[in-house]
């Protein structure tokens, strides 16, 4: 897959030189080790990177990742840092009166300590005086506890809505959507010319430690003007764009805009591979038009929690005003096709960038694709039914597999038309066959290793770095099963609030288990000053604070602090907690709850 129209030019180093602009130093070693021994970044991964493209890789992914490789401390502009190819991230340093505002500490621990360890051999022992969210994606909080502790008295400041989406992704829905950007990210493929090259956006997503210390200044509106540090930072909220809870901000002292996520180097997701919301196309392309109205013009520098800076204000209000077409293009033409009886899945079809923006390098789909986010537009507007009545009832995968292998004429006749259409390059038509052939007779070699072969190539050819990483993973699960990684949110919990810990507790019970059981819980939490009132009636559990602390009716009434609440919920049992009633409504309670299978098949039923 690659996108449609004229091509870019591959003579033109622009991007090279960008890249390589204001290296103050590399990176002081070859790896950063966690605390048990696991390697959590290896800058020596990306060394096959500088020899020219292979025949497994698509050209202009290959000069992409190239790009994303380069690693070390850049500088900006004047006061102005980023750790760059540390993490899937970059994470950038305002210098203030002080000492320096940390802003978006990359995914994990290990790797953001590291990078300011890198910082601070350069510029001075220079304590953090604020730590600055950009949007809600953990790759742009994970590092937190590797730039300042629960106990350092700065401001932390994040976008409107920042916890409720950060918390939704990583822990209500955090299972599978950590299963899933395994494949999104390659986290299993080996790095090297027929496996892991890039995710498009970086490289790859580290193996730390990831973590998360609450907000404790909301930026609600745009205008707000903050300083931190003695540096002046006025802010624009841009939600549902990149992230629900987002917001780029200006440095008017040192003429410097941050976009965030919301214009980087590629085209982005309207709605990732890995999973999340719906995004925005609309909204984001109008959001674009409003950075450029309130600071272009008072710009010499544009950068962002990805890829590399843009000089210049002519070059900058360009690049803006590209990446701002290129969202409302797929946006409007969506919604014109669509209004015309289309399908998303035709419309994908259908749809080709305009030159001047197909022949840009920083509207190629190598994280996002136009096909996948015409896609998501049509789902934003439409939902999933395309409105064909045969849609409404479908079979699920595995008993529409048997059928429609039975109808070709059973499992041998379906691999032979595979392979006839593998072999005469339909590689698309092959994995559709073959998906079928592998969820009827999930046991057979032969069909397994067809469709591996078929998502190799899929992968080998895809410009979109996320679609290769699919492909090969996908390949790599049907040759060697299933192999569950420790799936982790680290210390997240300890910045959840109350009401967000009993509702990833609700979200884990097993309704059928469930349905039986009546009980009432009342939570008395001393440390925060609050009760809770639980119930748990026809499998579902309802949680709502109360005034009071009187145990009324509660089967069961317990008297603790939030951190014995933790371990109450993890098994821990009742000793040492002051509680009346009866104990065995909490064993109930625990005994309907489900674990969440962070190593469930995704290309096998």
């Amino acid at each position: 897959m690659s996108t449609a129209g004229i091509a870019p030019d591959f003579a033109d180093r622009t991007d090279f030189e960008d890249a390589d602009r204001g290296l103050v130093s590399g990176p002081a070693s070859t790896k950063i080790t966690a605390e048990d021994g696991r390697v959590a970044w290896d800058f020596e991964a990306t060394a096959f990177l500088r020899e020219e493209c292979p025949d497994t890789a698509d050209p202009s992914l290959w000069r992409q990742s190239q790009l994303c490789a380069r690693a070390g401390l850049y500088e900006v502009t004047e006061g102005v840092y980023q750790i760059r190819g540390f993490d899937l991230s970059n994470m950038t340093l305002i210098e203030g009166e002080r000492g320096v505002v940390v802003v978006d500490p990359l995914v994990s621990k290990e790797c953001a300590a590291e990078g300011l360890a890198l910082y601070r051999a350069h510029r001075g022992d220079r304590p953090v005086t604020a730590v600055l969210f950009t949007h809600s994606h953990i790759d742009h909080f994970g590092g937190t506890l590797g730039v300042v502790g629960p106990e350092d008295d700065v401001p932390i400041v994040a976008p409107q809505g920042f916890m409720e989406h950060a918390v939704a992704e990583n822990v209500y829905a955090g299972t599978a959507m950590l299963r899933r950007g395994v494949y999104h990210t390659g986290g299993e493929l080996e790095p090297g010319p027929r496996g892991l090259i890039g995710v498009g956006l970086g490289f790859a997503a580290s193996h730390g430690l990831p973590s998360l210390l609450p907000p404790t200044l909301q930026i609600t509106r745009t205008g707000q003007e903050e300083r931190l540090d003695g540096v002046v930072f006025r802010f624009q909220l841009t939600p549902d764009t990149e992230a629900p809870s987002e917001m780029n901000f200006h440095l008017p002292g040192r003429r410097a805009l941050c976009m965030a996520e919301n214009a980087t180097h590629n085209l982005h997701n309207i709605l990732t591979l890995r999973g999340a919301l719906v995004r925005d196309a609309r909204v984001w392309s109008r959001y674009l038009t409003e950075a450029i109205s309130l600071f272009a013009a008072d710009s010499v520098v544009l950068f962002a929690s990805h890829h590399w800076p843009t000089w210049g204000t002519e070059r900058l209000t360009a690049f803006l005003s590209e990446q701002r077409d290129l969202y409302g293009y797929l946006h409007d033409q969506t919604l014109r096709l669509l209004n015309q009886g289309h399908t998303g899945i035709e419309i994908a079809e259908m749809i080709e960038l305009p030159p001047r923006l197909a022949a840009a390098w920083h509207a190629r789909g190598y994280y996002g694709s136009v096909s996948h986010n015409v896609k998501a537009i049509y789902q934003r507007y439409m939902g999933w039914y395309d409105g064909h009545p045969a849609s409404l009832w479908e079979h699920p995968p595995t008993p529409s597999a048997e059928r429609y292998v039975a109808c070709m004429g059973g499992l041998d006749a379906v691999l032979t038309k595979a392979r006839s259409y593998l072999d005469a390059g339909d590689l698309r038509f092959a994995a559709q066959l073959l998906k079928h052939a592998t969820f009827a007779a999930p046991d057979s070699t032969r069909a397994r290793e067809l469709l591996a072969e078929t998502f190799e190539r899929l992968g080998h050819g895809a410009e979109c770095g996320t679609w290769r990483n699919n492909y090969l993973m996908g390949a790599l699960e049907l040759r060697t099963g299933v192999r569950p990684v420790p799936i982790t949110t680290g210390s997240m919990a300890t910045a959840l609030s109350v009401e967000q810990v009993f509702d990833s507790l609700a979200i884990r019970v097993n309704g059928p288990t469930a349905w039986d059981h009546s009980l009432t819980v009342l939570w008395r939490l001393t440390d925060v000053g609050q009760t809770y009132r639980m119930s748990l009636r026809n499998g579902v559990l309802v949680h709502h604070p109360v005034a009071g602390t009187s145990a009324g009716d509660a089967d069961l009434a317990l008297t603790l602090t939030r951190p014995q609440l933790m371990g109450v919920l993890a098994g821990g049992g009742l000793e040492g907690i002051d509680h009346t009633g009866d104990p065995g409504a909490l064993a109930t309670l625990l005994s309907v709850l489900d674990e969440p299978d962070p190593g469930f098949a995704i290309v096998t039923p």
